[in-house]
């Protein structure tokens, strides 16, 4: 029998408990650890930068042919224009048109009952007949009278009257002859033919009725419209690069719809207006189009697109990356260390399509397109993944 004291046995779920919790601190230290590793510092202070800087679009500077335009909004009119009108009085015999046919110059339109005008050149021919008969006779007796003056069996009064009764009688013919030359015009009018290369408008008045050499309604309204004009304005301010390439050479247009924007014909810079419109501070400028295919007609609005010339391995940048400041344009450019700077750039044509950029900015450089007012200079960015990428518009070849 053991007379020594007793000691209790720890219980089992004491063990247990003491082990878990060795367990769980030794995961806490190995997390720990983890997170105050060199690498995880900086991965971790990587993507907190990255948050931190601001999301941008950009696009690369790139070489590309760039044609140069100006736009202007223009009225489509006909080359010439006639209103065909009655020029003597008369009945209207014949039309010989169809409302909207196309018509050669010397083409008959028209038909006035011509016989009353007949009747008066008849007249005018049958007058000039009795005169000249008269001058002839007149014209025998002064020979008679001059072989008899020598023989004082004529006075000299005698002959002097016969030979101004002569003179008298050529003057009547002359007369006459004119009477002759205005009845055979009036004559002429009745008969009405197409005084150019058009095409026939409405007609407005109808056979049966008596026309005036004083109405002003007139028969038909005839067009030529092959070709055709287009009347447009331009700023003043681009009055000086117009006339140089039009001195260069025929400076080529294109016509194009309303809205659509559809190329509807291609012609070139007839002449530019002898005035500025001071009210609008715009110039007026001609172009003329062979129209072909007859898709302008006069009334029409469309906008003429003037190729004045092409810039050739130009450097270009899209328009949402040009800024203007103070000091000029300048674009964001995205450095290396991922920071932006302000560049200031020597822009030569800026439209919609595209910016050409002369001097401070190379090929291949990237400019921010998005965000812009975010930025400044030495700003931290991060380029979106999608950032598109910036493709010139070449646009149509020249002409």
């Amino acid at each position: 029998m053991n007379d020594g004291p007793m000691v209790a046995a720890p219980p089992r779920f004491m063990s247990g408990r003491r082990w878990l919790l060795l367990g769980a601190g030794a995961v806490a230290l190995l997390i720990i650890a983890w997170l105050l590793s060199p690498g995880r510092s900086r991965t971790l202070a990587a993507a907190h930068g990255a948050a931190s800087g601001i999301a941008i679009d950009v696009a690369t500077a790139t070489r590309a042919d760039v044609p140069v335009y100006f736009e202007g909004l223009g009225t489509v009119q006909a080359f010439y224009t006639v209103k065909i009108t009655a020029r003597v009085d008369g009945e209207l015999q014949k039309v010989a048109f169809v409302e909207g046919q196309t018509m050669k110059r010397g083409d008959l339109l028209a038909q006035i009952d011509p016989r009353p005008y007949q009747a008066a050149l008849d007249q005018a021919l049958a007058t000039r007949a009795k005169d000249d008969a008269q001058l002839t006779n007149a014209k025998q007796d002064l020979e008679r009278y001059m072989v008899l003056a020598p023989q004082d069996l004529a006075s000299k009064q005698t002959v002097d009257t016969q030979r101004a009764l002569v003179a008298q009688l050529q003057a009547q013919l002359k007369a006459d002859q004119a009477a002759i030359e205005n009845a055979r015009t009036q004559l002429s009018y009745t008969t009405i033919v197409s005084p150019i290369d058009g095409r026939t408008g409405i007609r407005l008045v109808d056979p049966g009725n008596i026309v005036h050499a004083s109405d002003t309604t007139g028969i038909v309204v005839m067009t030529q419209v092959q070709p055709i004009a287009v009347i447009f304005t331009l700023p003043e301010a681009s009055l000086p690069d117009l006339s140089e390439a039009m001195r260069a050479g025929p400076v080529s247009v294109t016509a194009l719809s309303q809205g659509a924007g559809k190329e509807l014909d291609r012609g070139s810079v007839s002449l530019i207006d002898n005035q500025i419109d001071q009210t609008t501070g715009t110039i007026r400028v001609k172009a003329l189009f062979p129209n072909a295919e007859q898709r302008l007609w006069p009334g029409e609005f469309v906008n003429a697109r003037v190729h004045l010339r092409t810039a050739h391995n130009a450097v270009t940048i899209p328009p949402a990356a040009l800024q203007r400041g103070p000091n000029g344009p300048f674009a964001y450019v995205v450095k290396a260390d991922s920071t932006v700077d302000a560049r200031l750039l020597k822009v030569s044509d800026d439209t919609e399509a595209t910016v050409v950029v002369e001097s401070g900015l190379e090929p291949g450089e990237r400019v921010a397109v998005s965000n812009l007012y975010r930025l400044q200079p030495g700003v931290q960015v991060h380029v979106n993944d999608t950032a598109p990428a910036h493709v010139a518009r070449s646009g149509p070849a020249a002409q």
